[in-house]
């Protein structure tokens, strides 16, 4: 008789699963490669070194707000709020530097410091009152885009080039943010897949209800993923900062449904109990690709708005199919 170790899956699970990541990796490369090859016939520029490192290097926002994201959508929450919490942290770091003479370095960790704060306070309600994290997340934008216009003056601040270290080009025209923010996806993987609290998470996200019987307190761990997506709201700050040199009591606005989008594409489950960073990867990349090759094909914003939703909709009837297809197989 086989035997397997407590708390592993059996052999044959184990290889059914990796096979299904892979092919999840497969699809999504797949997928990413076809709008490459449609953009580039219909646009001559666009097959260039410079489009793809242009991407590159505007995408380290999305990438780690997209990262947090995922680990909320798979304890099974959602957070509105991460597009205003981007602009709170960079008014409040416009603040310090302009009004309060403070450093780069202090001024940033005040601007962490308030979007990690705007993130406990969402995770904190809605662990401390049980309300959906929907419902929360979405008083929380309206309390922090209106903290930013309060900071600014409802202005735009302009603070310099303090922070233009992390959009300036290095080796091969990739910038310093676009290889922080993949350490964070490198890091965050590893954490959610190789780690005890990944695992916890995803058991939360799966069936809390067991988690609790099993002994362990799952609100904790819920309220930190919250603070952990409200930090990088405020990473995501530094990173459009250094591109922009000023902070804009309006950034942001709108980017909490690029970000959902990013992530659902990438396969995580809107039902929570399922994800991976790598895919989320995947799905910055097409969302990316998609909104730069709509462009230099001359598409003009409604209809580039059409075409986004249409894929956003798509995914989320592909995670539907997945998920009943997986509780059938149960």
């Amino acid at each position: 008789m086989k035997t397997t170790t407590a708390g592993q899956a059996p052999a044959p699970a184990r290889h059914r699963a990796s096979l299904a990541v892979l092919g999840t990796y497969l699809g999504l490369a797949a997928a990413l490669l076809i709008l490459i090859v449609l953009f580039s016939c219909l646009s001559s520029h666009f097959w260039s070194y410079s489009t793809f490192s242009t991407i590159a290097n505007q995408i380290p926002d999305l990438m780690v707000l997209a990262v947090g994201m995922t680990f909320v959508l798979i304890i099974g929450g959602i957070d509105l709020s991460v597009g205003s919490v981007l602009a709170l942290a960079a008014s409040a770091l416009s603040v310090a530097i302009l009004s309060w003479g403070w450093g780069p370095l202090p001024a940033g960790l005040l601007g962490l410091a308030c979007a990690a704060l705007a993130g406990t306070v969402t995770g904190s309600i809605t662990v401390a009152w049980r309300i959906p994290s929907f419902i929360v997340s979405l008083g929380v934008l309206e309390m922090a885009r209106g903290a930013a216009y309060q900071l600014t003056g409802s202005r735009t601040a302009y603070i310099g080039d303090a922070y233009a270290w992390l959009a300036d080009p290095l080796l091969w025209g990739i910038s310093p943010a676009f290889l922080i923010a993949l350490a964070v996806t490198v890091l965050a993987q590893l954490v959610l897949t190789r780690s005890v609290f990944g695992r916890q998470l995803i058991g939360i996200g799966t069936n809390e209800e067991a988690v609790r019987l099993a002994g362990i307190d799952p609100r904790p761990s819920k309220v930190l993923v919250f603070t952990v997506m409200g930090l990088l709201a405020g990473v995501a700050a530094l990173f459009q900062l250094s591109r922009l040199e000023a902070a804009d009591p309006n950034a942001g606005a709108g980017l909490e449904l690029q970000v959902i989008a990013a992530v659902v594409i990438g396969g995580t489950s809107l039902m929570g109990g399922r994800g991976s960073v790598v895919s989320t990867f995947f799905g910055v990349l097409i969302i990316s690709v998609l909104a730069a090759g709509l462009a230099q094909v001359g598409a003009n914003e409604p209809t580039k708005r059409i075409i986004t939703g249409a894929v956003i909709v798509i995914a989320v009837v592909l995670d539907t199919y997945r998920t009943r297809r997986a509780r059938g197989r149960g």
